[in-house]
C-alpha cells in the first residue's frame, strides 16, 4: 500500500526518533513517500524531499523564539503551504509542539482528509490542560510515551495509545558491558551550541572547584555534533584548566554514561538515558530569565526532570538558574565522588523509575497504530 507522509521534527532527539519511525513505517507501506523537515538521519532516509534545518530549529523557550519569530514565521508559512499542496495521508508531528501544534490546526482546517499524528505527546498536562479540547479537534491520534498520558488526551475524545518511549529501542542497541570508573566524572552539557555556551563554563569551574578538592579524579564529557565539539573546545581552551583534565570526545554520550562513576547533565533527553544506564547524576537547568519566570507561572508541578516526574518524587537533585552554579554542582559531586553507597543507592532508585520507560518494540508499535487509520 503506498503512502504520502509529510514528517516534522524539530530537535536532535526528534530526528531520531523520526528516522527510526520512518524505517517502521516502511516495513509497513512498500513504496511510502516522505517529505518534510528534520534532521541528518531523516534526510539520509527521505532524501532531498526532507530538508535538514535541526541547527536552525533547536532554540529553547519562549525568550529565544521571539528573538527569531520572523524566521519561524516564514518557515512555518512556507510549511503551510507545502502540505496543503501536496496533501499527504499522513502529517506525522514529532513532538516540536510550538511548531508542530499550530500546524496541525491549520492543516486540519484546510486539508481535513490528511490523517494528522503526534508521536510524542505535548506535554500540555504539565502547563496548560486547557490546550488538549482543541488538540483533539485537530488531530487524529496521538501517540503517547507514559501510560498516565492516555487518559487525559482520550477523556477529550482523541484516540490515544501508549507505545513507551522511544529511547528505550536506542539505548539497548547502545548499551555495552563494562565497570563504571568511580574517578572519572562525566559532563553533559546539552546539544545546542547556545545551551552548551551557558552551562559548559559554569560546569568547568565546577570541576576546577573539585579538581582541588580531589585531584585523583578526572572528567570526560561528549560533544553532540561537530558544531558544539567546536564551542566546548574553545570554553575549555580559556578556561585555564590542567590540560588532559578534561577529555572531550565527539558523541557516544550512551557510552560516556555507562563508564563514568557520576555525572552532571543539562535537562532535556539526556536526563533520561542516564537513568536507563543507571549513571548517577544531578540536573542543571538555566534558560533567559523570562522564559524562567514565564514557565513557573504556567508549569504547576513539582519537578522539572522527568524521571523525577515518573517516579512521583525527587530522586535527582534539580539545580535550577541560580543553584545551577558551579559551588552546588561541586558539592554534589564532591558527596558523590566520596560516597560508594551513596551512589549505589541513586543508580538503583533511577533504573526503578526508568523501568517506568516501557519494553522494546515502541517505533513498530506506533508504526502499527498509524497503519490502523487506514
Amino acid at each position: 500500500m503506498s503512502k504520502s507522509v509529510y514528517v516534522v521534527a524539530g530537535e536532535v532527539s526528534g530526528d531520531t526518533h523520526g528516522a527510526e519511525l520512518m524505517e517502521a513505517l516502511q516495513e509497513k507501506w512498500s513504496g511510502v513517500e516522505f517529505r518534510g523537515l528534520g534532521g541528518p538521519m531523516m534526510r539520509e532516509l527521505a532524501g532531498e524531499a526532507l530538508q535538514d534545518w535541526i541547527d536552525d530549529a533547536a532554540v529553547v523557550g519562549l525568550w529565544e523564539v521571539l528573538r527569531r519569530y520572523g524566521w519561524f514565521k516564514e518557515r512555518f508559512d512556507r510549511t503551510v503551504a507545502e502540505v496543503l499542496a501536496w496533501k499527504p495521508d499522513v502529517l506525522l508531528l514529532i513532538d516540536y509542539p510550538g511548531f508542530n501544534l499550530r500546524l496541525a490546526n491549520e492543516v486540519a482546517e484546510h486539508s481535513p482528509r490528511t490523517k494528522i499524528v503526534h508521536y510524542v505527546a505535548p506535554q500540555v498536562w504539565a502547563w496548560n490542560q486547557k490546550r488538549i479540547p482543541r488538540i483533539a479537534a485537530s488531530h487524529d491520534l496521538m501517540l503517547c510515551l507514559f501510560p498516565f498520558e492516555v487518559p487525559i488526551f482520550e477523556s477529550a475524545g482523541l484516540r490515544s495509545r501508549c507505545v513507551g518511549h522511544p529511547l528505550v529501542d536506542e539505548l539497548e542497541e547502545k548499551r555495552i558491558s563494562i565497570e563504571p570508573d568511580a574517578k572519572v566524572v562525566g559532563l553533559f552539557p546539552g546539544s545546542r551550541s547556545k545551551e552548551v555556551g551557558r552551562l559548559f563554563p559554569m560546569m568547568l569551574e565546577a570541576v576546577r572547584i573539585v579538581h582541588h578538592r580531589h585531584p585523583g579524579i578526572r572528567f570526560r564529557t561528549a560533544a553532540a555534533s561537530g558544531k558544539v565539539e567546536l564551542v566546548m573546545r574553545e570554553v575549555l581552551a580559556q578556561s585555564g584548566l590542567p590540560e588532559g583534565l578534561v577529555e572531550i570526545q565527539l558523541g557516544e554520550s550512551q557510552v560516556l554514561m555507562q563508564s563514568v562513576g557520576c555525572g552532571v547533565v543539562a535537562s532535556g533527553t539526556a536526563t533520561l538515558e542516564a537513568a536507563y544506564y543507571g549513571m548517577p547524576y544531578c540536573l542543571v537547568y538555566q534558560v533567559a530569565w523570562p522564559t524562567y519566570l514565564l514557565a513557573r507561572q504556567l508549569v504547576k508541578l513539582p519537578h522539572i526532570g522527568l524521571i523525577n516526574i515518573l517516579a512521583g518524587r525527587e530522586v535527582v537533585l534539580e539545580l535550577v538558574q541560580n543553584e545551577a552554579n558551579a559551588y552546588e554542582v561541586a558539592k554534589w559531586v564532591g558527596s558523590n565522588v566520596d560516597d560508594p553507597g551513596r551512589r549505589e543507592l541513586l543508580r538503583s532508585e533511577l533504573l526503578e523509575a526508568a523501568s517506568k520507560l516501557g519494553q522494546t518494540g515502541v517505533h513498530e508499535r506506533a508504526a502499527q497504530e498509524i497503519t490502523l487509520l487506514f
